[in-house]
């Protein structure tokens, strides 16, 4: 059931949303933009919350798009899964229960990463028809084992946590390389909760369980999916990734015909961070033109 727990007071500020997911799980959500509004739903990546969403959240909202930034069950300020459910198939089941609260008719569904493949995925499962339109954000079908592999170090080192903010800050400069290391570390208390004196990552180390026994299964499922999909598309590629390389966005290009591709020139893999103007200008657009 879907509860607003704050106001806003413009369009440019959220209002926090409280639903729920599959199985009752408690997911939050920030809400740009008029009520009535077209509806966009964010999915983020793993390890990653709502708030990477923040500023296309708030343009979208200020253009009279209803833009709904969640965090995926385990990650941010929605509940984590008491029995570390974190597949693809429950993570599925919250996007349409989430879908379902929201109203409004169909929306669209921007998902980076593991919000990618979960959106794809809900398109393809009963309740489905409830997306209007995709976008995918640097996630394809068949990602580049290397630049998959490197998310998954980068999420899984550090258990122990941090005993400063200048440390986290260290293991995000050298995870994101290509980007500005910005002056203040205070963005990253969105994404840090402070225990017994140290920074922790604000996720359940458990989402870092399978998603899927077999590999090469949930490859053809997810094949099968955009072989499937009948309704707008957008893959938004940074052109640094080396989680979706040229060949693998041909691939899907192949896969998904009428798909549209954007390639975002001084982005890689969090194409919404490194250069969130072109981002949000590319998902506007498909958006207007997807209505």
């Amino acid at each position: 059931m879907l509860k607003i727990v704050s106001n806003a007071n413009n369009l440019l500020d959220p209002v926090q949303l409280r639903l729920r997911g599959a199985g009752g799980i408690e997911l939050v959500a920030d809400q740009y933009g008029p009520p009535d509004g077209p509806a966009v739903l964010f999915l983020h990546g793993g390890g990653q919350t709502r708030h990477s969403w923040k500023q296309t959240g708030a343009q979208l909202g200020a253009s009279g798009i209803r833009a709904v930034t969640m965090d995926a069950r385990g990650h941010g300020d929605s509940q984590w899964a008491f029995d570390r459910d974190y597949r693809y198939e429950a993570m599925v089941g919250d996007v349409l229960a989430v879908l379902e609260q929201l109203g409004g008719g169909p929306a669209v569904v921007v998902g980076a990463s593991m919000g990618g493949i979960t959106g794809l995925l809900a398109t393809a499962a009963p309740g489905g028809d409830g997306i209007s339109a995709l976008v995918l954000v640097d996630i394809v079908t068949r990602p580049e084992p290397e630049g998959v592999n490197r998310v998954l170090t980068f999420l899984s080192k550090n258990p122990d946590g941090f005993a400063t903010l200048d440390e986290a800050a260290d293991a995000v400069a050298d995870y994101l390389p290509h980007r500005p290391r910005p002056e203040s570390n205070a963005g990253l208390l969105r994404n840090l909760r402070k225990r017994d004196g140290r920074w922790y990552w604000h996720w359940d180390p458990g989402i870092l369980g399978d998603k899927s026994a077999d590999p090469d299964d949930m490859a053809r499922t997810l094949d099968g999916a955009a072989r499937a999909l009948d309704i707008p598309v957008l893959l938004v590629r940074g052109l640094q990734s080396d989680v979706v390389s040229a060949e693998g966005a041909a691939e899907f290009m192949e896969l998904v015909p009428h798909a549209e591709l954007v390639e975002i020139g001084n982005a890689a893999h969090t194409a919404a961070g490194d250069d969130n103007d072109s981002f949000t200008e590319a998902v506007a657009g498909f958006v207007i033109r997807s209505r």
